[in-house]
């Protein structure tokens, strides 16, 4: 398979395409790392790449993790940061895998993988759409507000309680879905408290 060909597949798949899919679509390894060398192809995680000619957007890192990590969802520190929630600009990308599944390591874009538990892992976990025809999979606000709360020792206080005051600000605000998120996540009572007094 020509250079020209690999690079309209990766062109056709939204200019960011994974080694699995190029492989299967007939490219050889030795055609993406030369594409690699070349320029023409930017390695965004091992094995994800992007088009060179392709806009970078702000969330390629996250997409670049979503590739690697199907399965997982952006959550806490960086779902805060993609839905405005925090002014924190976090050093790595957060994901979190349902317990059970494959625990990936990921060096680069730099990755903390969280574990959380199977059975209220789809909870509030939805696919966003980004700056380009990919789409990330990610914690919704409401149940980033509640990961953050509910592993504030984690992640600290201040965050949790920013990022919550920071959702009430805004339009789209449901209380009331998050209490009832909070309580499916076993923090009902403590988001009741919460939430009490910053709702008079």
């Amino acid at each position: 398979m020509g250079s020209s060909e690999i690079l309209d597949m990766a062109r056709r798949a939204g200019g960011i395409a994974s080694a699995s899919e190029l492989t299967k679509g007939g490219a050889r390894w030795k055609d993406l790392y030369r594409l690699r060398d070349e320029g023409a192809l930017i390695e965004l995680s091992r094995g994800v790449y992007r088009l060179a000619d392709v806009p970078a957007t702000a969330h390629l890192d996250l997409i670049a993790v979503c590739r690697r990590v199907p399965d997982g969802m952006i959550c806490l520190n960086s779902a805060a940061s993609f839905w405005d929630l925090t002014d924190e600009m976090p050093g790595s990308v957060h994901v979190a895998v349902a317990r059970g599944r494959h625990r990936p390591r990921i060096v680069y874009p730099l990755t903390r993988v969280h574990v959380f538990a199977a059975d209220t892992f789809a909870l509030g976990r939805v696919h966003q759409p980004v700056e380009s025809p990919d789409s990330i999979a990610i914690s919704s606000k409401e149940r980033t507000v509640v990961d953050l709360l509910r592993l504030r020792a984690r992640v600290g206080r201040d965050v949790a309680l920013s990022a919550l005051r920071t959702y009430l600000r805004q339009g789209d605000a449901k209380p009331g879905e998050l209490l009832a998120l909070a309580r499916q996540l076993r923090i009902g009572t403590v988001m009741a408290e919460i939430l009490e007094p910053l709702l008079t």
